[in-house]
């Protein structure tokens, strides 16, 4: 590892995953039967999803090897830079050392292409013709978009309606990359028909999306769901994240945050953390705090009720959260696993509210030069209340994305209109 001015390079990508399940003490409760109560069993998942993507599902490996074709695509944009942010530190008065992660430097600018890739390369294995999915801000859905492009697949993304509208930047780019986008709800199923009809004006949720995905899904031979957060797999994608930033580190971490929606981004950088002494901090828009404002309990993962039930911290499937500008935190529930490592108190939560966050924003731009996503305005955010109440620590933090296609937001705050 060579260290450059704050800026810690290791000289090549990790080989494997790392899965937490092989090391936790107790186990994450499975999927079940909404009819049953049952256990669903794996193989009924593989009818909806990729079957190497439910295999990682269950899987006990700690270590899963990246495929050398995956690994060829990470090289060109990974590793990701891990920044010492001294001039936030400067401007905040701290002696904690801050660091960050920038998954921003993607080529769809966000940390979603670490596993777009990976379930674009399982699904074409599989012999399918495409994979169907939704997306809030539109960082997942631009992902996906162009992996499936880099694999010759069908991409077809149904988008939270009111991200679709707030960020037009993002349809463009899922259609430069061949995805075929729709605003959710949509008039093309017969859920989303039922909520237009019902509300014209509908703004949308993460749950509706996925509903209409699968719906969808399940009307297309050779096509499969793609689900971008929330399930393991996608957090055991996504590691690769926390297992180079542990590498890059030049000291020992004292606390590693993240933003939480699904759960992708957090488990991704802090995951690879446990078991080093430091502490794990999710964080959410205080409208949407699945984590600190849920209960937990089996839950439906989609509006519709069409997914198994999962044991997960909820604000209930049919929540509909309002239309803030981290579209991609809009989720009512959070994966299974984070709920299940919460519960056993192995790690922490907080929420803020959007104005404070986007305020969080400006300085992180106005310090370090780098304008935050929405979504990584909350770890920000949480990063600079924790580096002005501790010594002399460590903190981590995932920059998950760039904010340079949510500019509405930042226009709607810097006029003072933002709620």
């Amino acid at each position: 590892m060579r260290t450059i001015k704050g800026l810690s390079v290791p000289g090549k990508v990790p080989k494997h995953y790392y899965n937490i399940t092989a090391d936790l003490p107790f186990k994450v409760s499975p999927p079940i039967n909404p009819a049953t109560k049952k256990p669903i069993n794996p193989e009924e998942l593989k009818q909806i999803f990729p079957k190497e993507s439910m295999e990682l599902e269950i899987s006990k490996e700690r270590f899963i090897p990246i495929p050398e074709k995956i690994l060829e695509f990470y090289k060109k944009y990974r590793p990701t830079p891990l920044i010492r942010a001294k001039n936030l530190e400067k401007k905040i008065g701290t002696n904690c050392r801050i660091y960050y992660k920038y998954e921003g430097a993607s080529p769809t600018g966000s940390h979603k292409l670490n596993t777009a890739l990976a379930q674009a390369f399982s699904a074409k294995k599989e012999g399918l013709k495409g994979l169907i999915t939704e997306t809030g801000a539109g960082q997942w859905g631009s992902a996906l978009s162009l992996a499936c492009k880099l694999f010759d697949l069908d991409c077809k993304v149904f988008m939270v309606r009111s991200s679709y509208y707030q960020k037009p930047g993002r349809k463009t780019i899922m259609n430069i990359y061949g995805g075929h986008v729709l605003p959710s709800p949509n008039e093309e199923t017969s859920f989303g028909k039922k909520l237009l009809d019902q509300n014209p004006e509908h703004p949308g949720s993460l749950g509706i999306a996925i509903s209409e995905a699968l719906e969808t899904c399940m009307k297309l031979e050779n096509y499969k769901y793609s689900l971008g957060s929330v399930l393991t797999h996608v957090l055991i994608h996504q590691s690769i994240i926390g297992l180079e930033a542990k590498e890059q580190l030049p000291e020992k971490a004292d606390a590693v945050i993240g933003c939480v929606g699904g759960g992708s981004n957090f488990g991704g950088i802090a995951l690879p953390f446990y078991n080093t002494g430091a502490e794990l901090i999710g964080v959410e828009p205080e409208s949407c705090a699945s984590m600190g404002k849920g209960e937990f309990k089996y839950d439906f993962g989609d509006t519709a009720k069409i997914t198994p039930m999962l044991k997960m911290h909820s604000l209930g499937c049919e929540f509909v959260p309002p239309a803030i500008h981290a579209g991609g935190l809009r989720y009512h529930g959070v994966a299974p696993l984070l709920s299940a490592i919460k519960e056993h108190g192995l790690m922490k939560t907080e929420y803020y509210n959007q104005k404070s966050v986007f305020e969080a924003g400006k300085l992180f731009a106005e310090t370090e030069g780098i304008i935050p996503a929405p979504e990584s305005c909350h770890a920000i955010k949480s990063v600079i209340e924790n580096a002005k109440r501790r010594k002399n620590q460590v903190l981590v933090f995932c920059l998950s994305g760039h904010g340079l296609l949510d500019l509405t937001g930042y226009e709607q705050f810097l006029r003072g209109e933002l709620e």
